[in-house]
């Protein structure tokens, strides 16, 4: 048996370990969130919580731009450009009325596209050593810093998505089946 393409590998360098976890949590992430229809999107399932799944996929859909576009590349983020500075905080938790289910998969899967082209030319242009473009006072983290912060990202809201799904129609599971549909390809940089 072949393992599925976000499977990381067993024995690997540490770019195709680190990038392993995170096509992994990715994979998970989308799965858990795969065929809802724009209601279930919007659904509140958790009592205690205003997290929606429409919502998460939105909100790292601006996380994959901020970091891997900003954070690494100083480049803008497109995501959080396409939305009013004044409505992001909203905007990227919540599904509006006039949008559609094939609208928020598709900002998240665009986002992700994008940000396997600008990882890919990161570490063939200098590695997960180089600084990235944010800094924060005298210290500019690394890409390696960036990349553990976002598959921190995705280990948090995956867990959030477990019981929003679970919630909505009983899905459950720790990775997609093998036979589920790989993750977006790569969207052209924008």
């Amino acid at each position: 048996m072949t393992d599925p393409p976000w499977e990381p590998p067993l024995a690997g360098t540490d770019v195709e370990h680190l990038v392993g976890t995170l096509e992994r949590l990715r994979a998970t992430f989308r799965w858990k969130a795969d065929g809802l229809d724009v209601e279930q999107l919007r659904t509140r399932a958790v009592p205690t919580s205003e997290l929606t799944v429409g919502g998460l996929l939105k909100h790292l859909a601006v996380c994959e731009d901020d970091v891997f576009c900003w954070r690494m590349a100083g480049r803008p983020p497109v995501t959080f450009l396409s939305v009013p500075e004044e409505d992001v905080a909203r905007w990227q938790f919540t599904v509006d009325p006039d949008e559609t289910a094939d609208q928020v998969y598709g900002l998240w899967e665009a986002a992700v596209g994008r940000s396997r082209v600008r990882l890919r030319e990161l570490v063939a242009d200098g590695g997960l050593d180089q600084p990235g473009h944010l800094e924060f006072g005298d210290t500019r983290p690394t890409v390696r810093r960036h990349l553990h912060d976002m598959i921190e990202e995705y280990g948090r809201h995956t867990g959030h998505m477990d019981l929003l799904r679970e919630a909505i129609d009983g899905r459950v599971g720790e990775d997609p089946p093998t036979d589920w549909p790989m993750l977006p390809p790569d969207a052209p940089v924008a």
